[in-house]
C-alpha cells in the first residue's frame, strides 16, 4: 500500500506502476487486514483501502475456509523464510489464476514460485 503513503521510499514508483495497471485487481483479505494495520497511523488510509474493496477496485476471489489445505502447502514449503499468510494468500491466487504479476515491496516474491517453478514478475521496480 505504499501508493497511499507519501513517506514510503518507493511511493513514486508504486504510483506509477499503479497508474498503469488493468483493472480491478485480485487481492485477500490478509492483504488487505496486513495493509490497514501498516497504515494504521496514516489519516484516512483504512477508509481509503476499504472504499477500495467497496468499489470492487479490489477484487477478493476466495474465502480462507476453502483455500486453507493450499495455503497450509505453501506456508509448509516456505517456513524456513517465515512467509505470512498474506504471502501465502498471493501465491495461492497466482496459483488460481495462472499469473504471477504482483505488486509488491515485499523482496521474499524474488524467492517464491508459483505453478510448480514460475517467478513472479513485480510490477514496481526496486532499487
Amino acid at each position: 500500500m505504499a501508493w497511499l503513503d507519501r513517506s514510503e521510499r518507493h511511493h513514486r514508483q508504486c504510483v506509477e506502476a499503479f497508474e498503469n495497471l488493468t483493472l480491478p485487481l485480485m487481492t485477500c483479505e490478509a492483504v488487505i487486514a496486513e495493509s490497514c494495520y501498516l497504515l494504521r497511523n496514516l489519516h484516512g488510509a483504512t477508509e481509503s483501502i476499504l472504499d477500495n474493496v467497496v468499489s470492487g477496485l479490489f477484487q477478493i476471489p476466495f474465502q480462507l475456509k476453502g483455500a486453507a489445505a493450499d495455503l497450509r502447502r505453501v506456508c509448509h514449503k516456505y517456513r524456513d523464510r517465515e512467509i505470512d499468510l498474506a504471502d501465502a494468500c498471493l501465491i495461492h491466487l497466482a496459483n488460481t489464476f495462472g499469473t504471477g504479476e504482483i505488486l509488491t515491496l515485499d523482496r521474499d516474491f524474488a524467492v517464491y514460485r508459483w505453478g510448480r517453478s514460475n517467478t513472479f514478475r513485480n510490477l514496481v521496480e526496486l532499487d
